[in-house]
C-alpha cells in the first residue's frame, strides 16, 4: 500500500483560496526582489574584509545600507569564524543591545542628524575596558573571576565613543589579567580559550590585545580599542596586519580599565588603516578628572585626521636605534625581521625621509640589565588591581583582591585551567610588591632611562622626527617605560618557506610560521601622536603592505552587505535573497578569481 501523492497545483481538486494566495506571495515575492529599491541591485557594497570607515560612512550616508545591516553583517562574520570555522576566539561576546543600538542610529540618521564620523560604525573594545552592565555585557579581563561583575559606569573612552555615535558591537579577547596572570600563551584566557591569529592555522595572535588584532584584521569589526602596558597594542597589530596606535600615557583616559600599571598603561586604537585609526584616536582623546595622568595633556589637541599626508615622510629625519632592536622573543625571529626592516628603511628613504642610522639611545646598554620596569608594573599591579575591585559595585564570586583572584582561580580549575605550576607566577609574585623607597627610585629612572637619557636624547642629538623600531624588539619597551607613543602599520609577511615554530613547546601555538605579519613602528616624545601618524600615514600609502597577502582562505569570512540589506522581516529576506543571492555568489566568484 503506498502513500497518496499530495495534489498539484494544477489540480481541480485543490482549493481555489490556496492557489489564489500562492499567486499572490510569488507575485509579490517577485515584486520584492526585482524592485524593493533599486540601490540595493546597483549599489558596489564595500567588502567588509577592508571596509574603511569613511567606506561604510558614505554608504550609510546614501542609503545604501543601514547601521541595522553593518551590524547583522559584522555579527554574521564573527559566527563563522569565532567558534565554527578555523574558531579563532577573537570575540568574548556579542552586545545583546548592538541592534537596537543601531537602529536608533539610524533613526538619528533619517531625522537629518550625524554625530560625526563614527555615527552607526560598530566597533568592539577589549574586555578589560568596561561597560556599563545594563547593557548585557561583561567586564572580565578574560577571567571567570570578575563574570557578572557591575561596574559603575562606561569608562569614558567607551562613553565618548557612544556619544560619537558608534556602536559598541562586544568584547574583544585578550590574553588573561592583560598577559600578567603568570607563562600561558599570549592569547589565552578561560572565558576565551586560545585566540589565533588568521594568516597560519594556529598562529599566535601576540597579545595582550589579541582579539582586538584578530578581529580587526579580517574585518570582523570596522576597528577596535586596545591597551598597553609594553606591547599589548603594537605587538598583536603587527602580527596581525593591521595599524595600531599606543597614545602617550595621559592622552586617553584609563578610569574603568582593569589596570596593570597607572604608569604605563594607555588605551588605543586598532584599524586597518591609519586613517581609521586616527578617526578613532580623535574621539577618544582628552581630559578626565577621574585619571589625574590626562591633566598633563595639552590644552588643545591636534586634529590627527588632518595629519593624513602623503608627503609627510618628505625631508623627514627618521633615527634607527640599532642597539635596542634585540629580539625579546629568540635570535632566531631576528634574521627576517631584520630583513624586513631594511627593506622599510629602504623605502622610507625612496619616499624622501633622511635616515640617520644609528641613532642610538644614550641609555641603551641599560635596558638589558635594569630590572626597574617590574619593579613599577609590580607595585602598581597589586595597588591598582585591589583599586579596581573596590569600585565594583557587585562581585558575584566575592573576589576583591588579588589574594582573592589567585584563591578563585586554584579553586576553578575547571574554568580557569590550564592549570600549571607558573600559571599563576606573576600574580603571586606581586604580593611581595611594595610601593617603598626602591619603587619610587624605579620610577624615577625609568624616566631618565627612556626619556631624559633615552628616546628624547637620540632626537635630540640627531635632530629626529621618530626613531624606527620592531614591535618584538626593545624599542617599544624604551617608549612604554616613559609612556611615550607609538605607532605600527604593516611591513611585510613571514616567506611560505618558513620553518613553522611552536612559541612554546607545551602549546599547539606558533610563531614564526609562514605568512605571519610584521610590522614597523615610529617613536616619539609625549604627546607626538600627530608627527607620528603622519609618517606611518605616508609610509602606509607608500607602500601599501597590507592587501598584499590575505589571510588563510578559512579564516576569511564570507558574510558581506549583500547577504543581509534589507532583511528586515523575514519574509522580505526571503524573497530578497531568492533573486540576489546569485549576485553575491557571482561577486564571490569575481573576488576569488581576482585574488
Amino acid at each position: 500500500m503506498g502513500f497518496r501523492s499530495s495534489p498539484s497545483l494544477k489540480d481541480s481538486n485543490a482549493p481555489r483560496r490556496l492557489r489564489f494566495l500562492l499567486a499572490i506571495f510569488l507575485a509579490v515575492t517577485l515584486v520584492l526582489g526585482l524592485a524593493v529599491t533599486p540601490y540595493q541591485r546597483n549599489s558596489v557594497y564595500p567588502d567588509l574584509y577592508e571596509a574603511s570607515i569613511s567606506e561604510l560612512q558614505t554608504g550609510l550616508s546614501r542609503g545604501d545600507f543601514s547601521s541595522v545591516d553593518l551590524v547583522r553583517a559584522y555579527i554574521d562574520r564573527i559566527e563563522e569564524v569565532n567558534r565554527r570555522g578555523p574558531a579563532l576566539h577573537a570575540v568574548l561576546e556579542v552586545s545583546p543591545r548592538a541592534l537596537a543600538y543601531a537602529a536608533a542610529l539610524d533613526a538619528e540618521r533619517t531625522s537629518g542628524f550625524t554625530r560625526g564620523p563614527l555615527h552607526g560604525i560598530p566597533i568592539l573594545v577589549k574586555d578589560n575596558i568596561a561597560t556599563r552592565f545594563e547593557d548585557g555585557m561583561n567586564t572580565t579581563a578574560g577571567s571567570y573571576a570578575l563574570l557578572g561583575s557591575v561596574v559603575p559606569r562606561d569608562a569614558p573612552v567607551v562613553a565618548k565613543l557612544r556619544e560619537a555615535g558608534a556602536i559598541l558591537l562586544g568584547k574583544a579577547a585578550l590574553s588573561e589579567w592583560s598577559h600578567a596572570r603568570g607563562r600561558l600563551p599570549m592569547g589565552w584566557s578561560g572565558r576565551g580559550g586560545q585566540c589565533y591569529g588568521a594568516y597560519y592555522p594556529n598562529q599566535s595572535p601576540c597579545g595582550s590585545s589579541s582579539g582586538s588584532g584578530v578581529a580587526t584584521s579580517i574585518g570582523l569589526t570596522a576597528a577596535s580599542l586596545g591597551t598597553e602596558t609594553d606591547g599589548s597594542i603594537t605587538c598583536p597589530s603587527a602580527l596581525n596586519n593591521i595599524v595600531g596606535i599606543k597614545p602617550t600615557v595621559g592622552l586617553t583616559s584609563r578610569n574603568g580599565v582593569i589596570p596593570i600599571s597607572e604608569h604605563q598603561d594607555t588605551v588605543g586604537p586598532m584599524a586597518r588603516s591609519v586613517a581609521d585609526a586616527a578617526i578613532v584616536l580623535s574621539v577618544i582623546a582628552g581630559k578626565d578628572a577621574r585619571d589625574n595622568y590626562t591633566s598633563a595633556q595639552p590644552d588643545f589637541l591636534p586634529d590627527y585626521v588632518a595629519a593624513l599626508r602623503k608627503d609627510a615622510l618628505q625631508g623627514a629625519r627618521i633615527g634607527v636605534p640599532r642597539k635596542l632592536l634585540r629580539s625579546r622573543i629568540s635570535d632566531d625571529d631576528e634574521a627576517q625581521f631584520f630583513k624586513s626592516l631594511e627593506w622599510g628603511i629602504q623605502k622610507l628613504k625612496e619616499l624622501g625621509a633622511t635616515i640617520v642610522d644609528p641613532a642610538d639611545l644614550p641609555s641603551s646598554e641599560e635596558f638589558f640589565v635594569s630590572k626597574n620596569e617590574s619593579l613599577v608594573t609590580s607595585g602598581d599591579m597589586l595597588q591598582n588591581l585591589n583599586d579596581y575591585f573596590a569600585s565594583l559595585l557587585h562581585s558575584p564570586t566575592g573576589v576583591r583582591t588579588v589574594e582573592d583572584l589567585i584563591a578563585f582561580n586554584a579553586k576553578h580549575p575547571d574554568l580557569e585551567g590550564p592549570a600549571t605550576y607558573e600559571d599563576q607566577m606573576f600574580l603571586e609574585e606581586i604580593l611581595t610588591a611594595k610601593r617603598n623607597a626602591s619603587y619610587y627610585e624605579a620610577i624615577a629612572f625609568d624616566k631618565m632611562l627612556g626619556g631624559s637619557n633615552g628616546i628624547d636624547a637620540a632626537l635630540k642629538e640627531h635632530n629626529l622626527d621618530a626613531l624606527l623600531s620592531i614591535p618584538i624588539s626593545w624599542g617599544t619597551s624604551a617608549a612604554a617605560i616613559v609612556g611615550y607613543p607609538v605607532v605600527t602599520v604593516p611591513l611585510s609577511f613571514y616567506p611560505d618557506d618558513t620553518q613553522p615554530v611552536k612559541s612554546d613547546p607545551q602549546w599547539e601555538v606558533f610563531f614564526p610560521a609562514p605568512g605571519i605579519p610584521m610590522g614597523i613602528s615610529f617613536i616619539g616624545t609625549a604627546f607626538s601622536e600627530e608627527r607620528l601618524i603622519g609618517l606611518a600615514y605616508a609610509f602606509e600609502q607608500g607602500t601599501q603592505v597590507r592587501l598584499t597577502r590575505k589571510a588563510y582562505k578559512q579564516a576569511i569570512p564570507k558574510t558581506q552587505l549583500i547577504d543581509v540589506v534589507g532583511c528586515e522581516w523575514w519574509w522580505i529576506c526571503a524573497s530578497r535573497q531568492m533573486w540576489f543571492r546569485p549576485l553575491s555568489l557571482v561577486n564571490r566568484l569575481l573576488r576569488s578569481l581576482k585574488e
